[in-house]
């Protein structure tokens, strides 16, 4: 599919499209606390845009492993000024939540995307978001942030992933919500360890072959660092090569920390790959 229908937004997906992320938490693993006040969460989203940006992926509540919940009122209190901002803007704006409440109270702010690491298997969230006409990303993801680190146990990682994105696609068309709002994220780094997430990104063309698009999370993820020993800030490199790798395996979107570098790592690869030789 080369289109994905977000709200009043057409994404077109002939070329991959990069996701900023804006965390405006305290305890996000990469970024907590240094977006927490509106205007400078602001600042930082209009900063990715001008860097290239096609869309931004807003986050009230942490989903680093061990994260705690936060109260549904005190994430829409983030979140709802960011998104009402943005969406004013002309930005496609996505809201990174597993609740219902604040998937509704984003939306009729201007979400055009709801980016839920569950899944819609929260009570409510299905229905919720069958009544709205933001594009939805399915992640996988065992047990919550807290614990997910405590099952990552596969027989095969890329085959029990694919199944469980097939089976969450199929309960939104029961719900009535149509493939063209639809993409789908493999969920690197929630419950899995570093050799399953190499495993998935080696076998990353089981998930496009599902039909729908696919995005990416890689940006800074601590399999990085277990890989190159570089701490959070240092894994630039690692984010861009895993980023490239993915996009070669058929991935469509990429949510990062790094716009300007991605953005100009991705212009290299479409030049590339456009190239005609004599």
């Amino acid at each position: 599919m080369t289109v994905l229908r977000c709200g009043r937004h057409t994404l077109d997906l002939t070329r991959p499209r990069v996701m900023g992320i804006l965390n405006v938490t305290p305890d996000s693993f990469s970024d907590g606390g240094r977006f927490h006040d509106r205007e400078r969460a602001l600042d930082h989203a209009r900063g990715m845009i001008a860097d290239g940006a096609d869309l931004i992926d807003v986050g009230g509540e942490s989903t680093r492993p061990g994260a705690d919940a936060v109260p549904a009122p005190e994430e829409l209190a983030r979140v709802l000024p960011i998104v009402a901002t943005l969406s004013s803007e002309g930005t496609i704006v996505s809201v990174d939540t597993t609740k219902p409440e604040v998937m509704r109270e984003a939306v009729a702010a201007g979400a055009s995307m709801i980016n839920d690491v569950r899944a819609l298997q929260e009570d409510g969230a299905l229905e919720l978001a069958a009544a709205t006409d933001a594009a939805i990303v399915l992640m996988h993801m065992r047990g919550t942030p807290r614990t997910m680190q405590q099952d990552t146990q596969y027989d095969d990682v890329v085959d029990e992933v694919q199944a469980f994105l097939r089976s969450r696609v199929d309960a939104c068309r029961q719900a009535g919500i149509t493939d063209d709002r639809l993409a789908l994220d493999p969920g690197f780094g929630f419950a899995k360890d570093v050799d399953d997430n190499l495993k998935l990104l080696h076998g990353l063309r089981a998930i496009v072959d599902l039909g729908h698009p696919v995005i990416v999370g890689l940006s800074r993820k601590s399999s990085l660092g277990k890989l190159t020993g570089r701490l959070t800030d240092e894994r630039l490199p690692a984010s861009l090569a895993a980023m490239l790798a993915a996009v070669a395996r058929g991935a469509r979107l990429v949510r990062v920390h790094d716009v300007r570098e991605t953005v100009d790592a991705l212009t290299v690869w479409d030049a590339v790959n456009g190239a005609r030789g004599p």
